[in-house]
């Protein structure tokens, strides 16, 4: 049984979307979600759906290993951000090479980069008038949305989209298509 610990900042519906899909695999299962946030919504999903969280602070993240303690302990096959909105450090990503990756809102190389996230995105591609959008799963490297693109789905944005209009259609892409990618990478 492969196993996958999930990194969220926030609501976490990709990261309940991602538990549920995982829940009766015989193939991988979602074994830990941490988090940034000791506030996160993530965290009461979790509670729900009886899975493991945790949350840390940015020392135990990025200046000491006590986060990577946890994932050696884990022993993670994937780890998957999931509106994760931190630089992971290059320590964390050496040990786990090619096995962290990160799900975007946007095409990229389009709308990323440091403080595009969520409705920064969805606003800015409604501003700059684009005629459509989609989703980037991607390998995490040392830099911002950078990494190997793994697997883009594409959506239309049409003139009369807000960027409310734009985040429905990034979710609904992120619900169908982020579950089967994971499944495909951490069982291949």
């Amino acid at each position: 049984m492969k196993r996958i610990v999930i990194f969220a900042s926030g609501s976490g519906s990709n990261a309940e979307n991602l538990i549920k899909f995982f829940q009766n695999s015989d193939k991988a299962s979602v074994i830990q979600v941490l988090t940034n946030n000791p506030h996160a919504k993530v965290l009461d999903r979790c509670k729900r759906l009886k899975t493991s969280a945790l949350s840390f602070n940015r020392v135990a993240f990025s200046k000491s290993e006590d986060v990577l303690n946890i994932l050696r302990t884990s022993k993670p096959d994937l780890i998957v951000l999931a509106g994760f909105l931190w630089k992971f450090p290059e320590f964390i990503l050496n040990e786990f090479q090619d096995r962290v990756i990160n799900i975007h809102p946007a095409l990229l190389p389009k709308y990323g980069g440091k403080g595009m996230y969520g409705m920064h995105v969805h606003n800015a591609v409604v501003a700059n008038e684009e005629t459509e959008t989609g989703i980037t799963i991607h390998y995490v490297n040392e830099n911002y949305d950078e990494g190997a693109i793994i697997f883009q789905a594409k959506c239309e944005v049409s003139p009369s989209d807000s960027a409310v209009d734009v985040a429905a259609k990034i979710h609904e892409l992120e619900m169908e298509h982020f579950p089967k990618v994971v499944e495909k990478l951490v069982v291949s």
